[in-house]
């Protein structure tokens, strides 16, 4: 039995070799790259924060590079002219995302809006999505949520405040405000922090699938890159991703079966869900259970962590930078005064907060390698060769630290987006990507971060993962300002 079970492994290593022979066969006219190992290619290269190590081999091999990681073939992009030419003139061709297991079993047989390929079937969810989902009047309708929970984590902050200052660790707050502030538009419900409106077992139970799915669903599985680790299941990696997708449809159909049995409850009545459910009653073949939940899918993935990650980023770049903080609070002094509390429409007035913002893309740019792409067809980047189903990674974090387009581009400088320059300078920040695959949800992080940005120096390490988190989850001494004591309820 060992016998035929050792000459099995040894049939499948050597199968592996000749299929990856035959794969690795190079086209002519690739990009220049690192020298490559059999099978593994340049897998052992790699080491976290990835967009780190393809930025210092990006400085050795060029603005574009052909890397191998097992058996597919990546090219890494690194400048602003040659990633603008991938999404004007190849925008098309590279509108696919590449397959990977956690989009076969997480994402509905990668049928999200994230990954579905591009088509007639992806252009209908994508034009839902921008008209009954993230539209401006479905934004304003549901405003009242994020600036809800903005004045739930100011009140938290304040807590103990007023006389004294008192550490807070502001990851937690942050992940809790944006969970909170996307599935409330999702559901009408709140899962996270204190009043939270469901019961602790489903509430447990949702902070439990999120934890998984965020940890689990980027693409670092190795099985994705050397298939024989995907048929051996390494780590039992795959059934943990089955077990989890399957979890994950359970609780969202739960969602959706609830909004139907509720339906006309005020308390759900501008939900996501049940306004899919109400066209879904006239045009069942646009609007299936599975396409509802696709859509929750992608925006608690798209649109939580990735926010929560930013808003940490802006507020360690502050405390790192005392002069920039004291001029933010300079112009909301000045223009909000110091008899009532921000609203929405005071956001637009304070140009500098928004250049704080930028600033942030730019430097701490949450997603350094943007969501993958994959050509379907043979095209050009440059003068060189990019085959069919070439994964393309656009490494923005290098971009946003190009010396030919910033000037001390290490430096922490909001204002560099004020003036005539300014808008310039915002063209070429890459936060939700760009061209057809380009982020909807990107008026609603603007929207979330804008209302809610309101000595010793802040630890910076990266950590790793899909987002780019801190390390070190940021804590501040935190005290309510004297001229706020008497807008801040003291119970």
């Amino acid at each position: 039995m060992a016998d035929a079970t050792l000459y099995a492994i040894i049939v499948s290593l050597l199968s592996l070799i000749i299929l990856h022979s035959f794969l690795r066969r190079k086209p002519k006219n690739l990009p220049p790259g690192p020298p490559s190992l059999p099978i593994i290619g340049h897998l052992h290269l790699l080491k976290f924060p990835l967009h780190r190590t393809l930025y210092n081999l990006s400085n050795e091999h060029g603005p574009i590079m052909s890397l191998w990681f097992g058996v597919r073939h990546i090219m890494v992009v690194s400048s602003l002219p040659l990633a603008e030419e991938c999404f004007t003139k190849n925008d098309i061709v590279l509108s696919n995302r590449p397959k990977l297991l956690s989009g076969k079993h997480i994402s509905y047989n990668n049928s999200t809006l994230l990954r579905l390929p591009y088509g007639a079937e992806w252009r209908n969810l994508r034009k839902i999505t921008t008209i009954e989902v993230l539209s401006t009047h479905r934004l304003n309708m549901l405003s009242h949520t994020w600036r809800d929970e903005a004045e739930r984590l100011m009140l938290r902050l304040a807590r103990n405040g007023f006389r004294d200052f008192h550490r807070v660790e502001l990851k937690t707050l942050f992940t809790e405000l944006t969970f909170n502030v996307i599935m409330r538009m999702i559901s009408g419900k709140r899962y996270y922090g204190e009043d939270v409106s469901v019961d602790k077992a489903e509430a447990s139970e949702f902070r439990e699938i999120i934890k998984q799915i965020v940890e689990n669903g980027g693409t670092s599985y190795e099985g994705d890159f050397l298939p024989i680790l995907d048929w051996i299941d390494y780590k039992g990696f795959k059934k943990m991703i089955v077990r989890l997708g399957k979890r994950a449809d359970a609780f969202l159909q739960n969602l959706v079966d609830e909004h139907r049995r509720r339906k006309g409850d005020p308390e759900f009545a501008d939900s996501m869900i049940s306004h899919l459910l109400r066209l879904q009653e006239a045009q069942p073949e646009n609007y299936s259970d599975l396409m509802i939940k696709a859509l929750v899918l992608v925006m608690l993935g798209a649109g939580t962590d990735t926010t929560s990650v930013t808003l940490e980023w802006v507020m360690t770049n502050l405390l790192n930078n005392p002069d920039k903080l004291k001029k933010a609070q300079d112009e909301i002094d000045s223009i909000i005064g110091h008899d009532r509390l921000m609203e929405e429409p005071d956001v637009s007035k304070l140009s500098y907060r928004q250049c704080i913002i930028f600033e942030t893309f730019r430097l701490s740019t949450t997603v350094p390698l943007l969501v993958p792409h994959e050509s379907s067809a043979e095209c050009t980047i440059g003068e060189y060769t990019v085959p069919r189903g070439t994964i393309v990674l656009v490494n923005a974090w290098a971009i946003h630290r190009d010396p030919e387009l910033w000037e001390d581009p290490k430096t922490f400088e909001p204002e560099r987006f004020e003036g005539g320059n300014g808008e310039k300078h915002q063209k070429l920040v890459l936060p939700f990507g760009l061209g057809w695959r380009a982020c909807p949800g990107a008026p609603l992080a603007q929207r979330v971060m804008g209302l809610t940005v309101s000595k010793e120096e802040i630890d910076m390490t990266e950590g790793n993962g899909l987002t780019m988190p801190k390390v070190v989850p940021l804590e501040l001494m935190c005290k309510v300002r004297p001229p706020m004591e008497n807008l801040i309820p003291k119970d």
